[in-house]
This record gives structure tokens, C-alpha cells and sequence, in this order.
């Protein structure tokens, strides 16, 4: 995998974007190396959360310049691939059964922001810029605009999008795209932190809360609340629901199954 680094430090594993000569624009290659690292980590029984950071100054500065020119000249159906292979990817992130910590070390802007917007929690150095800048470039932020209205709510994220402004770690923390600012030279340290205090928790059930908020955002009252009753009821025939209550009965630590149910 030449266009990321992946180390695994059970129960944390870090995924570091690793093309800083181009400020770890996105291209077909690193989603694919992305992807990859993906499987190894949900087929690591011992990785319980990860942390997704970029190589050098920058989080990532977006596409790739060389993808952009190449879109122009494409035909329709290659821009749908492209398109869908970005589109999994976000999805996969935002499903994924451990807990992703973005720790933005650096301007993160257009697919760069989009990556960022995906994780659970993000971390952002006080330096840090974002930016959903599309259309600038006659671009549009489509497949992240699914998530941006969730994160922030449909006026803010329209104003971000059709202004195509950057904005400080500090606006992004207002708005709720950062869930933390810490200096940089805290940034990692503080994500492993978080990751590891989340990796204490029940990995099954980490894995279930993120599956029902993942599907329950835009289900009408009925339907979200049938989606709950569903997960609350199933939570409970897991080992980690059944482990988790005599642990506390006994009051002792859990002990976790290591690989959770999904």
C-alpha cells in the first residue's frame, strides 16, 4: 500500500494518508489502498478503533490535480465509477463496525473535508483549515452534502457549500463538523486517547450503536423507533450485553469478546 501507511497498535490502528508531496489528494489508488486497509483492520480481532491522520502538513487538499483533469476528458460511465468508488468508501466509513477518529492535522478541504466529515469523531489541530470548496472549480460536494446536512443541519451546511469559504478548526468545532481543537503537537497523542477509552467499551455494541444511527437519521418517528426497538432487543442476546451485566453485578472490568458481533 504505497499511497497510505497503516500500523496496527491493538486496540488502535492508525491509517495515515501518505502522498504529502501532493497534500494527500485523494485518488483512485489510495481509496483502493484505503479499502485495503479497511479489511485488514476488520479482520484484526484485536483493533477496536482507528485513527485516520495525514502524512506531512496537510489532512488532504481534495482530488487529486491529475484525476481532475482526467474527469474532463472521460466518458459519463467512468465518472459514475469514479463516483461509486467514493461513494462506498464514505459509506464504509460511516458504517464501520470500530469507532474512526479523524485527527486533522492540516488543511482538509473539498474530498479532503469529505473524508474528514465521514468519522466519528473528529480531532483537529488549533492550525487546521476546512473547506467544501467544489464549486469553484465547477465541481459539486454531492456525496458529502448526505452527511454534512446530518452533521450541521441543512442552512449551515448549504452556506458552506454554496460559499465554497474556508473555515478555522474553531468554526468547525461551533458548527459541530470538529468534536475537539488541541494543539498540534497534542493531536495524535489526544486521538489515541479517545481511541483507546472507546476500545474499553463493548466492541459488539459499538458496532450495533453505529449501525442504528448510521440508518436511523431521516426515518419518519415510527420507523426510527421500530429500528431501536429492533437493535435494543437484539443487543441482548449478545455475549457482550450478557458479559457486560455480570460484570457489573460482580463489580469487576468486562471482559469483552474480542471480535464483535455485526
Amino acid at each position: 500500500m504505497q499511497n497510505i501507511k497503516l500500523s496496527l497498535d491493538p486496540p488502535v490502528a492508525t491509517i495515515t494518508l501518505n502522498r504529502p508531496q501532493v497534500r494527500n489528494a485523494i485518488s483512485a489508488d489510495l481509496i483502493a489502498d484505503f479499502e485495503s486497509a479497511l479489511d485488514q483492520i476488520e479482520n484484526d480481532p484485536g483493533i477496536l478503533a482507528v485513527i485516520v491522520t495525514g502524512e506531512g502538513s496537510a489532512f488532504s487538499a481534495g482530488v487529486d490535480l491529475s484525476v481532475l483533469k482526467e474527469m474532463t476528458r472521460q466518458p459519463a460511465e467512468l465518472s459514475r465509477q469514479d463516483s461509486l468508488r467514493v461513494m462506498r468508501l464514505y459509506r464504509r466509513l460511516y458504517l464501520f463496525p470500530r469507532a474512526v477518529i479523524a485527527a486533522v492535522n492540516g488543511p482538509a478541504i473539498a474530498g479532503g473535508c469529505g473524508l474528514a466529515s465521514i468519522c466519528d469523531l473528529v480531532i483537529a489541530a488549533e492550525d487546521a483549515i476546512f473547506g467544501y470548496t467544489e464549486l469553484k472549480i465547477g465541481f459539486v460536494p454531492a456525496l458529502v452534502s448526505v452527511f454534512l446536512v446530518r452533521i450541521c443541519g441543512e442552512k449551515r451546511a448549504r452556506e458552506l457549500m454554496l460559499t465554497g469559504r474556508t473555515f478555522s478548526a474553531a468554526e468547525a468545532l461551533q458548527i459541530g463538523l470538529v468534536t475537539e481543537v488541541v494543539p498540534r503537537e497534542q493531536l495524535l497523542s489526544r486521538a489515541h486517547e479517545l481511541a483507546e477509552s472507546i476500545a474499553r467499551n463493548s466492541p459488539t455494541g459499538v458496532a450495533f450503536l453505529k449501525g442504528l444511527v448510521g440508518h436511523m437519521r431521516g426515518a419518519g418517528l415510527d420507523e426510527a423507533l421500530t429500528l431501536a426497538l429492533e437493535f435494543n432487543a437484539l443487543i441482548r442476546s449478545t455475549e457482550d450485553f450478557k458479559e457486560g451485566v455480570t460484570a457489573f453485578l460482580e463489580k469487576r472490568p468486562p471482559r469483552w469478546k474480542i471480535k464483535p458481533d455485526h
